[in-house]
């Protein structure tokens, strides 16, 4: 890796504008790592920031793209501030699964690397005919810390990660390391969407799901996939407060997380405004554990039991960690062991049936579909298919 210290130029970074054939998310595989030789020499960033990484977006005249006449563009992307691209990315870095599914909405080729590729739930895909994502060379960027040696390995036009998140989720990164991979490898540009828990997250500004959607379509230069995408969702937006019953037929719902196959104790999750609450903001349910003095997980990082949700009794109980299971896996096994359980045998969703796997962390445009329509067959006992997957699979690849 290149001393701190190292004077020496790089040179410039070069790759080919997307051209207008889409290299659909239904085929695309991910190159591997490429070689970044010496580190003295490294490539310089497509992309150059005009502002400090942290820096709060409060005016919102720049986020509007824009473009110079030598064909580079501008998009502005909280905490990042401008980030000028030269040419298309071709390769990139997500932060999660919310960013990587906005890639496949996109019809890009898959990330290099997530967070977790355990938490990139591709397997949603299969519900729609013509798109899949193949991740086996995938790269968790989490291995016991973050390497900044793997950054450069990567070596990535873009990385659409929020370096705040990365500097704070553990104590491996400054503000020195995020400024040395965007001059020396490419720029930042995300921001922490899922969730609005973090106390690092308050100076500068959350996008809801489409609103970060409609920034990486502007970094890829693909608008028209998101814009196809922005109206089939008001469709759906539609489609699904038709079957929301009266606020007082609603029943009282319960997130929790509980990783183990035979849980004892869950991590509790109130309803919120981040992105991987929104299939449930959208059915409008009654939030159970908001109805009590339950803190949420991340304000306290609080376990509660089965003595704890007996009191609440929530009518649906609904447990993350469990994607990667089918619905029969997960009864085979989460279920039936509640069921025999002496306490939570007692629970009215445990009795009635009631207790469904609760969604993941991450989720973006296509999986968001996905998982509302999920969630209303859960909730509300919705047979119907909400959403035009036919529709979904023309515009991953460029039938707009």
């Amino acid at each position: 890796m290149a001393d701190d210290n190292d004077a020496e130029s790089p040179t410039r970074r070069r790759f080919l504008i997307a051209g207008g054939t889409a290299a659909t998310a239904a085929i695309a595989g991910c190159t591997g790592a490429s070689d970044s030789g010496d580190r003295t020499t490294t490539t310089e960033t497509t992309a150059t920031t005009e502002a400090a990484t942290t820096r709060p977006e409060t005016d919102e005249t720049t986020d509007e793209e824009t473009t110079t006449e030598d064909s580079s563009y501008t998009v502005s992307m909280a905490p990042v501030g401008d980030v000028t691209f030269e040419s298309v990315p071709e390769t990139w870095v997500a932060n999660n699964g919310s960013w990587a599914d906005m890639g496949a909405a996109l019809g890009v080729e898959p990330p290099k690397a997530v967070w977790l590729t355990s938490r990139y739930h591709t397997q949603y895909y299969d519900a729609i005919d013509g798109v899949s994502v193949d991740k086996s060379d995938m790269v968790d960027l989490s291995q016991d810390g973050v390497s900044k040696e793997l950054f450069y390995d990567l070596d990535a036009d873009v990385h659409v990660i929020d370096p705040n998140f990365l500097m704070n989720r553990f104590g491996g990164w400054k503000q020195a390391d995020i400024d040395e991979i965007r001059d020396r490898v490419g720029p930042f540009f995300g921001n922490s969407i899922f969730s609005q828990g973090y106390g690092w997250h308050e100076d500068y500004r959350y996008y809801d799901l489409y609103e970060a959607f409609e920034k990486l379509a502007r970094a890829f230069q693909r608008t028209d996939r998101y814009e196809a995408f922005s109206a089939l969702h008001e469709e759906f937006q539609s489609s699904v407060s038709e079957i929301v019953p009266p606020e007082g037929e609603r029943p009282a719902v319960a997130i929790a997380w509980a990783g183990a196959d035979e849980p004892e104790t869950f991590l509790p999750y109130v309803v919120s405004e981040g992105t991987s609450f929104k299939q449930w903001r959208d059915l409008g349910v009654r939030d159970a554990l908001a109805e009590t003095d339950v803190e949420d997980f991340h304000d306290n990082r609080g376990e509660i039991d089965y003595e704890t949700l007996l009191e609440i009794d929530p009518d649906v109980l609904l447990l993350r960690g469990h994607e990667t299971k089918t619905a029969a896996e997960f009864r085979d096994t989460v279920v039936s062991f509640m069921a025999d359980h002496d306490v939570a045998s007692s629970l009215s969703a445990v009795q009635n049936g009631d207790v469904y796997r609760g969604g993941p962390l991450y989720q973006g445009p296509i999986t968001n579909l996905v998982l509302t329509e999920r969630a209303a067959q859960q909730v509300y006992g919705v047979e119907a298919d909400l959403f035009d997957r036919q529709r979904v699979a023309d515009i991953v690849a460029g039938d707009v």
